[in-house]
């Protein structure tokens, strides 16, 4: 099938408007979290992956109407862990296989720098909004996903190598967006970005799921340096949540562009809720539980239903997504390259 930009603004009208649902069939994995288990923190039979292609060897690769298709690290990462769900729930050795074989290309696709610290960088130049990101360009959420596969790939295959690459994969963290990294200093604590250069506050679900990733290397590893991180984020998770929150009902997506369609809000409450218990924060479970589409009245759904709709499509007139085109992306950031140097950056 030809993916087409008129074929990629139907069928994205159609998910959005026609299709809302307040409803995502994605649940808490109750079995996550301590030191001896493979389960992941969510988990769901009934994913749909219409967004990527799987290639000769098993691997996903994304599928956009922008960049066409590509690699992107987190995708591989949340397959894998998908899979080893399956695996966990089924016993199937299909989706074991299909774990393994993730695990294979994230640890082959490692990038180890001079000062030792690795990466695992996308090598495609991307247009979200007015953020141009140009490869190879590293992302919070990437990172978040990766690690949190990599734990539990140590944990089920005892590979030292894999330990080896938890013990130099936090250094992403540490390092400010001027400096190649994805940490955002704010007045209390940081924010983990998804888009470096992107608007502050940044996106909620991918900053959350860094930060899963980075509580599961301090588990795995006991590095003090992790718990500074995950500390570090959590207070600024707790300093902005105000700014993703909509009337305790809801979330916003990023910066408050556009409320978050029912798939990012339900990945939202189940990862504040998480991460609440997991820091003891009793204020982020307790909203967690208000944002649940179950306690909405008809005038609350009808209020997100429209708000969403207005603000979403206000985001596109406001970016003129409809005038993107792969080769205008890749015009534009190999004017970026060209580009006086800045700062050194990790991911150069």
């Amino acid at each position: 099938m030809m993916y087409t930009a008129v074929g990629y603004a139907v069928k994205a009208i159609w998910g959005e408007i026609l299709q809302f649902r307040f409803d995502y069939p994605l649940y808490e994995d109750p079995e996550a979290g301590p030191k001896d288990s493979l389960h992941y923190y969510m988990y769901s039979e009934k994913l749909t992956w219409d967004v990527m292609k799987l290639d000769e060897t098993g691997v996903p690769r994304a599928r956009t109407r922008l960049m066409g298709e590509f690699y992107r690290p987190s995708l591989i990462a949340w397959w894998g862990l998908v899979n080893l769900g399956h695996y966990l729930r089924h016993g199937d050795q299909t989706s074991l296989q299909r774990f393994l074989i993730q695990l294979d290309w994230l640890e082959q696709q490692a990038v180890i720098h001079p000062d030792g610290a690795i990466t695992w960088p996308n090598r495609f130049d991307c247009q979200q909004g007015h953020t141009l990101l140009v490869a190879p360009w590293v992302s919070a959420v990437d990172h978040g996903f990766i690690l949190s596969a990599i734990v539990r790939g140590y944990r089920l295959t005892k590979r030292m190598s894999l330990l080896k690459l938890l013990e130099n994969s936090g250094r992403i963290f540490e390092l400010g967006v001027d400096e190649g990294g994805v940490r955002i200093p704010v007045r209390e604590g940081a924010l983990y970005t998804e888009l470096p250069g992107g608007s502050v506050p940044v996106i909620l679900d991918g900053f959350m799921t860094a930060l899963l990733g980075i509580y599961d290397a301090e588990v795995e590893t006991g590095d003090r340096k992790f718990r500074a991180l995950f500390e570090d984020g959590m207070r600024g998770l707790k300093f902005y949540l105000p700014s993703w929150n909509y009337r305790d009902k809801w979330t916003w997506y990023g910066s408050g562009a556009y409320l978050c369609p029912p798939s990012y809000h339900n990945l939202n409450r189940l990862l504040l809720g998480i991460l609440g218990r997991l820091w003891g924060d009793h204020s982020m479970v307790e909203l967690s539980r208000k944002w649940d589409p179950r306690n909405l009245s008809s005038f609350s759904r009808a209020d997100i239903y429209a708000r969403f709709v207005i603000t979403k499509n206000a985001y596109r007139v406001r970016h003129r997504t409809w005038m993107q085109n792969k080769e205008r992306v890749i015009a534009a950031a190999a004017a970026k390259r060209e580009a006086p140097k800045g700062a050194r950056s990790i991911s150069g």
